[in-house]
């Protein structure tokens, strides 16, 4: 499809490309930031095979310094499709402890959780149309500090 594939060029220009470790979003590598719009396509009946997803970096004032560049400890991402007809929005969020990164990564110092619109739109200073606030919500949302990170993909709440 011409447009997918356009869609996938566009995503390799530096006005789209943010400071981060080189495998995290890989989804060959298994973990599960890499592996969430495959996921979606497996877990969801999504309307004709469609999903705009937007992504990017979380800057905080405390974020670590390398070569005068900013490197997030927390990146976001908002899938947003249509299931059944119903316009439907799931962001994500996820962490990354830079002072425990050793030269070897290890996956699991990575952590994604599922969060609401309004969390993203708080941590990030972004505003996102009504219409995906109306997508409905996340049952039983808690802080973020009392919730545990996603361990796999059957854990997303589609």
């Amino acid at each position: 499809m011409p447009e997918a594939q356009q869609a996938n060029r566009d995503s390799f220009y530096y006005a789209n490309i943010a400071p981060q470790m080189d495998d995290f979003n890989q989804s060959h590598r298994g973990g599960l930031w890499g592996r969430l719009e495959n996921a979606l396509y497996e877990d969801v009946d999504v309307q004709d095979l469609r999903a705009s997803v937007f992504a990017g970096p979380v800057f905080g004032s405390d974020d670590r310094v390398y070569r005068d560049v900013a490197l997030p400890a927390e990146y976001w991402k908002l899938l947003v499709f249509q299931e059944h007809g119903v316009l439907k929005a799931r962001a994500f969020l996820l962490t990354q402890d830079l002072d425990r990164l050793r030269a070897v990564l290890a996956l699991d110092e990575f952590r994604v959780y599922q969060i609401t619109i309004v969390e993203l739109e708080s941590r990030t200073l972004l505003h996102f149309p009504q219409a995906v606030h109306q997508t409905g919500t996340l049952p039983a949302v808690r802080a973020m500090s009392e919730r545990k990170p996603l361990a796999v993909t059957s854990d997303i709440f589609w």
